[in-house]
């Protein structure tokens, strides 16, 4: 096979999930007879569709106590999934992952789930992570800072001695 049929076989597979999630969310809003009076089916391309958007939280301040950093994030109007190549970037509804930064390290990553970003190991005190939110020919499409800071370990000063 391909990989350009092997990419279209992907990008069919993520509309098919998607249909399948807006399915199960869709039975709330639905007015009588069946008709979904809050958006088009999601398998329809559409002639315009709103901009992606990132929404980061805050890390989870139980875990940052402990020196674990925990970032939840979502999305809205894009799926994150792990897609890549010119030819999704046409799929309906977008497609994309996030590129991460941790205290503008020269790396960066590609984040491809909803999953939360879990950091360990960072030094005590304040830290930045920049998420982008990326099409799948890694075009930024807008970004977001989260700024924490990392607590000192509890008894660390004890034992500097």
């Amino acid at each position: 096979m391909s990989t350009f049929a092997k990419r279209l076989a992907l990008a069919a597979a993520a509309i098919a999930f998607s249909a399948a999630a807006s399915a199960q969310t869709g039975a709330a809003s639905a007015a009588p007879g069946g008709a979904d009076t809050g958006r088009p089916a999601a398998v329809i391309p559409l002639e315009s569709e709103p901009a992606p958007k990132l929404i980061a939280y805050a890390p989870l301040p139980d875990a940052l106590a402990r020196g674990v950093v925990i970032i939840q994030h979502r999305t809205e109007n894009l799926r994150i999934l792990p897609v890549f190549g010119k030819e999704a970037v046409a799929v309906s509804p977008h497609l994309g992952h996030l590129h991460v930064t941790v205290d503008d390290w020269k790396g960066t990553w590609a984040h491809t789930s909803a999953d939360p970003l879990i950091l360990v190991g960072l030094t005590p005190g304040p830290h930045k992570v920049l998420l982008e939110i990326a099409d799948p020919s890694h075009k930024i499409l807008g970004s977001q800072t989260v700024s924490f800071t990392v607590p000192p370990k509890k008894g660390a000063s004890e034992h500097a001695h």
